[in-house]
C-alpha cells in the first residue's frame, strides 16, 4: 500500500490512480531526460536559446520546428526583414552568428518567421526585456547584456511559515501612474517589514501584453515587466528584501498563455502546436488564452527551464503557481463543486498537467531545498502537499480559496447575528494539507466585487471614518474587519496572505486604466496617505493587523497544525479555541456582552491579554482590562478563565509562563 494511503485511507480505492501518477512521472522523467542528465540540467533552454554574448559576437538561437525559414531583424539592420537568415540546426533549432558590434545593449530586434510566402513578426521567445511603443503601442525585444549585478544575500534562506503580503508593483505608490521596482523596494518593502510579514508575493511581474490582466495574461515568459523598470531594478528589490529577512515569491503563470501573436508566443512558428494543444482543446473557454501540451518534452524544457531561470537570474525563494485548478482538468474545474472524491480520480482529470507540476516542484526544490511553492487550486485535489516519492505531487502549500468566499456569502446574505459558528469554524479548520489561509487577495478588490471593508462600510467609507466619528456603520464595520481577519489567520491554515493595504481597510476597489473610465488611474493605486492621516481610522487597523501578525510570528502559532476547539456557543455567538499556546475568543453577538464569562483552557495559570479588538488603539473603546485572569476556579472541574466579553469583539490571551 503506497504511503499516501496510508495517510490518507479515504484513498484507498483510487489506489490504481495513484499508482498510475507515479508511473506516468517516472516515465517522463525517463523520457525528458534518457537517464544521463539530471532534472537541472535539463532545464536550462534559457542558457542556450535567446541572445548569448560570446568572445567574437552574439550569438541567437530559436527553437521553431514549423518554419520554413527564420530571420532577424531589427535596428542593426534597418529593419530589413530577410538580409539576416538563421541557419537550421538539428531538433527544429534555427542559429545565425553577429560578429563583432553588430548588436549592442538596447538594440531593438524582433524575428521574422518565413511559411510557405507568409512572413510573421514575433518577440523572440527567450527575450530578457520587452518594451512597447508609447506611439504605435507594439511590442519589440531590446537586447539585454547586463552587467552582472551585486547580490549580497548569499546564504540567506528563510523556513518560516509563509505571512505573505501580496502586491503589485505598478499600484504600489499612490501617484497616477506606473510605480517602479525601486520605488516599491525603497518605500513597500519597510512597511511590509513593520507589518511583520516575512514574504512577499509579486504579481505580473512576467511580461504582459494588457496591464488590466493583472499579468495573468503572460506574452514573454523570460522577460520582467518593462512597465516597471529595469532587470537590475528587479533584482535590486529581491536583494533588498533579503536582506530584511523577507522572502520574495513569483506568482508564475504555467497555466495559460496570452493568444497574442507578435507579443506573445502562440504561432510563433506558423503553428497552433508548437506549444500548445491543437485546435479547441489549446483555448481556454473561459479565458480566451491557449493551453499548454504539458506532454511535450519540449514544452517541458521551456516551463522547466523558466523556473529556473527565475530563481537563478532573481534569486526568487519560490512561487505561487497561478490556475492550478485550471490545469488539472480537462474541463478546467469550471462549475464543478468537487463534492465527490472520485471527481478528482477521472476522465476528466489532466494527467499530464499533474506530472508537470510533479516536475516543477521537483526542480524548485532540487535547485533551493528552502523553496516555497503554492498551489491556487480551490479542488481540494488529494495528494496536493504530499511528497512527489508517495503519491503526491509536491507543493509545500496549497491557497485556502473557498475562505474568501465564505466571508463574502455570509456579508452578502445574512445579518451577522444569523452566523453559524459551527459552520464558519467547519470552513475555516476542514483541510487536508497545508493552506495558506487569508479573508481577502486581490481578487475580492478588482472592481466589480468589493473588499470586507467595502462590503461592511460602504459609502460611509467617505465621511465617517474619522477617528472623532463613532457611527454603527463604522464601528460595525471595524469590528468585523479585525475580527474576520484575526479568525482566519488564527484557525484558517498554517500560513496567511493578504493582499496589498487591505491591512488598513483600504477603501476603494481597484480599475486598471482602460476606456471604459477614461484610462484613468484613479483606482489603480494605493492610498497610503490614508494610513498615515492620524485623524482617519485606517490606522487603527493597521495597528491592529501589525499586533496580530506580529503575535502569530512571535509565539509560532502556525507550529501546531490545527487549532484545539474549546467552546462554541451558538445562542451566545462565543467562540475560543487554542492554538501554539494562546488563547483566542470571539464575541459575535452584535448586541449582547457577557461578564465573567467562563472559558476553558488547558493550563491551570494567570493568563494575560495581549491584546483585544476593543482596544482603544485599535479604534475599540477600551472596555477590557489587560490584567491577569486565573484560569483557578474553585470548586470547579477543568481549568477556566473568566472574561467580560462585549458584543462584536475579539480576543488573544497567553498563559503568564509563556509571555513574550
Amino acid at each position: 500500500m503506497y504511503q499516501i494511503i496510508k495517510k490518507h485511507p479515504e484513498l484507498r480505492p483510487f489506489e490504481n490512480d495513484i499508482r498510475q501518477r507515479k508511473e506516468n512521472y517516472r516515465n517522463k522523467r525517463r523520457q525528458i531526460l534518457g537517464g544521463k542528465i539530471s532534472l537541472e540540467k535539463f532545464a536550462n533552454a534559457h542558457r542556450f536559446y535567446g541572445f548569448h554574448r560570446v568572445k567574437e559576437g552574439w550569438v541567437y538561437r530559436e527553437w521553431a520546428p514549423g518554419a520554413d525559414r527564420v530571420y532577424l531583424t531589427g535596428d542593426f539592420n534597418d529593419w530589413h526583414w530577410t538580409d539576416t537568415p538563421l541557419a537550421r540546426a538539428d531538433g527544429g533549432n534555427w542559429e545565425v552568428f553577429l560578429p563583432g558590434d553588430t548588436l549592442h545593449h538596447g538594440s531593438r530586434v524582433l524575428t521574422i518567421v518565413q511559411n510557405g510566402e507568409r512572413l510573421t513578426q514575433h518577440v523572440p521567445l527567450y527575450a530578457r526585456r520587452v518594451t512597447q511603443d508609447p506611439t504605435t503601442m507594439s511590442w519589440c525585444c531590446e537586447v539585454w547584456d547586463d552587467e552582472a549585478f551585486p547580490w549580497t544575500d548569499k546564504g540567506f534562506y528563510s523556513d518560516e511559515p509563509p505571512l505573505i503580503y501580496e502586491a503589485h508593483i505598478g499600484m504600489s505608490a499612490e501617484d497616477y501612474r506606473i510605480s517602479t521596482y525601486r520605488e516599491f523596494a525603497d518605500n513597500v518593502l519597510p512597511h511590509i517589514q513593520r507589518a511583520g510579514y516575512n514574504t512577499v508575493q509579486l504579481m505580473a511581474v512576467m511580461e504582459h501584453p494588457f496591464y488590466g490582466s493583472f499579468g495573468y495574461q503572460v506574452s514573454s515568459f523570460y522577460a520582467a515587466s518593462s512597465r516597471f523598470g529595469y532587470p537590475a531594478e528587479l533584482k535590486y528589490l529581491v536583494n533588498k528584501a533579503h536582506g530584511m529577512g523577507l522572502r520574495v515569491l513569483l506568482d508564475v503563470v504555467h497555466s495559460h498563455a496570452v493568444g497574442n501573436t507578435l507579443e506573445g508566443i502562440y504561432l510563433f512558428d506558423g503553428t497552433d502546436y508548437q506549444f500548445f494543444h491543437r485546435g479547441e482543446k489549446g483555448d481556454h473557454p473561459a479565458w480566451g488564452t491557449k493551453l499548454f501540451n504539458y506532454d511535450k518534452p519540449e514544452v517541458l524544457h521551456f516551463l522547466l527551464s523558466n523556473l529556473k531561470f527565475w530563481m537563478e537570474e532573481y534569486h526568487f525563494d519560490g512561487f505561487r503557481f497561478d490556475g492550478v485548478t485550471s490545469m488539472l482538468y480537462h474541463d478546467h474545474g469550471l462549475g464543478a463543486s468537487f463534492s465527490d472524491m472520485s471527481m478528482y480520480f477521472s476522465m476528466n482529470t489532466d494527467t499530464e498537467a499533474v506530472t508537470y507540476l510533479q516536475l516543477a516542484n521537483a526542480l524548485v526544490h532540487r535547485l533551493n531545498p528552502h523553496a516555497l511553492t503554492i498551489a491556487e487550486d480551490m479542488s481540494g485535489m488529494p495528494g496536493m502537499c504530499e511528497p512527489i516519492r508517495i503519491g503526491g505531487i509536491g507543493f509545500d502549500c496549497r491557497l485556502g480559496m473557498g475562505l474568501p468566499d465564505l466571508w463574502i456569502k455570509l456579508i452578502k446574505e445574512r445579518r451577522d447575528e444569523d452566523w453559524e459558528l459551527g459552520a464558519i469554524w467547519y470552513e475555516l479548520t476542514n483541510r487536508n494539507a497545508p493552506t495558506v489561509a487569508y479573508a481577502e487577495s486581490h481578487d475580492q478588490a478588482l472592481v466589480g466585487d468589493k473588499t470586507i471593508i467595502f462590503r461592511l462600510a460602504d459609502a460611509a467609507m467617505y465621511d465617517q471614518m474619522r477617528k472623532d466619528c463613532h457611527s454603527p456603520v463604522i464601528d460595525r464595520a471595524t469590528a468585523l474587519h479585525k475580527m474576520i481577519r484575526l479568525l482566519t489567520m488564527s484557525a484558517g491554515g498554517t500560513g496567511y496572505l493578504n493582499f496589498m493595504g487591505n491591512e488598513f481597510g483600504h477603501p476603494e476597489w481597484i480599475d486598471f486604466p482602460r476606456p471604459g473610465n477614461g484610462n484613468s488611474f484613479h483606482y489603480c493605486r494605493r492610498q497610503w496617505s490614508l494610513l498615515h492621516n492620524p485623524d482617519l481610522k485606517y490606522e487603527l487597523l493597521f495597528n491592529f493587523d501589525e499586533d496580530m501578525i506580529h503575535t502569530a510570528e512571535r509565539y509560532r502559532i502556525f507550529d501546531q497544525t490545527y487549532p484545539e476547539l474549546k467552546l462554541i456557543h451558538e445562542a451566545d455567538k462565543v467562540l475560543a479555541f487554542e492554538r501554539g499556546g494562546l488563547v483566542f475568543v470571539f464575541n459575535f453577538s452584535p448586541t449582547n456582552g457577557y461578564t465573567d464569562y467562563a472559558i476553558p483552557v488547558s493550563r491551570g495559570e494567570d493568563y494575560i491579554v495581549l491584546f483585544t479588538g476593543d482596544d482603544g488603539r485599535y479604534g475599540g473603546f477600551d472596555r477590557i482590562a489587560h490584567g491577569a485572569h486565573s484560569a483557578f476556579l474553585p470548586g470547579s472541574i477543568g481549568n477556566y478563565i473568566r472574561l467580560y466579553l462585549p458584543a462584536r469583539t475579539c480576543m488573544v490571551l497567553c498563559p503568564k509562563s509563556m509571555e513574550k
